[in-house]
């Protein structure tokens, strides 16, 4: 199943006989949750989601964004209304990054149908409401495992076997700056690829064939075992979308950057080369 829907293709669906559960998942770093944007309008039908609290287990040695507790998970998803076999459409502001990140825990969780709206509320042409639903509880039980995940130890080892990407912009790569985490840099091995150079001027997704080139030249060949990572696995599962759509699965570092540089005795490597 392709990994992304366009409007025109959610509309047609939702008033078919199988309409899917809408998800608003808008958020933004270092902001205020977006529960008080969702409030003020979403798209019609659509449960929020809180991306800090409830697609996030608490921020430590885990990174910003540790994954949540499957059992939390899946009672926030039950919660909105996401049943086992129920298709699913998550958006957030426009940017992807925060959709994709629920998109990757349901798939990780073993949710077959389930899709990012291309381009998100950005791309909305329709109505908006300040109706908050009351779904019936979904009946979904998370199943952990479904697609790749990685650790450090594994993300270190696919660097030095594989290929690493990291999505982060290529300024925190290199270690020119870091706003956010203790050290800047990468993990030595990895490759940069900054996750904004998947989606147009507008958010949304280039085409698979462009994508496929993108990341051909990047090193993805079809054979070599292809991870992502960013500063805490958000942005990243935005690049395993992206790889999905050119081809490629890819598993994802979810601690990332975040992880990774909390630790001293962990490698840090600079500079905007993989050594």
């Amino acid at each position: 199943m392709k990994p992304i829907i366009t409007e025109s293709e959610y509309m047609s669906e939702s008033a078919g006989p199988r309409p899917p559960v809408l998800l608003d998942v808008r958020w933004q770093l270092g902001g205020p949750n977006g529960r008080a944007d969702y409030e003020a309008g979403h798209i019609p039908g659509a449960v929020y989601v809180d991306l800090d609290s409830e697609l996030a287990g608490p921020a430590g040695t885990g990174g910003r964004h540790p994954l949540p507790a499957p059992e939390a998970f899946g009672a926030v998803m039950r919660r909105a209304g996401v049943g086992r076999r129920s298709p699913v459409v998550v958006y957030d502001g426009g940017q992807g990054w925060a959709a994709a990140r629920a998109w990757w825990l349901l798939r990780w969780t073993g949710h077959l149908d389930v899709r990012v709206l291309d381009g998100g509320l950005a791309a909305w042409t329709g109505e908006l409401s300040t109706d908050v639903p009351k779904p019936e509880e979904g009946d979904f039980r998370p199943q952990p495992g479904a697609v790749a995940l990685l650790d450090a130890d594994g993300a270190a080892a696919l660097a030095r076997s594989g290929l690493l990407l990291d999505a982060r912009a290529a300024e925190r790569y290199r270690g020119d700056v870091e706003p956010i985490d203790r050290v800047g840099g990468h993990i030595p091995g990895a490759v940069s690829a900054p996750t904004t150079q998947n989606v147009d001027e507008d958010g949304r997704f280039l085409p698979a064939g462009s994508l496929a080139a993108r990341f051909s030249a990047l090193g993805a060949d079809g054979a070599t075992g292809i991870g992502v990572y960013c500063g805490s696995g958000v942005s990243g599962a935005h690049e395993v979308l992206a790889l999905e759509l050119a081809g490629h699965r890819a598993a994802l570092y979810a601690g990332s950057w975040s992880e990774w540089s909390s630790d001293e005795s962990r490698p840090v490597a600079t500079g905007p080369e993989p050594a």
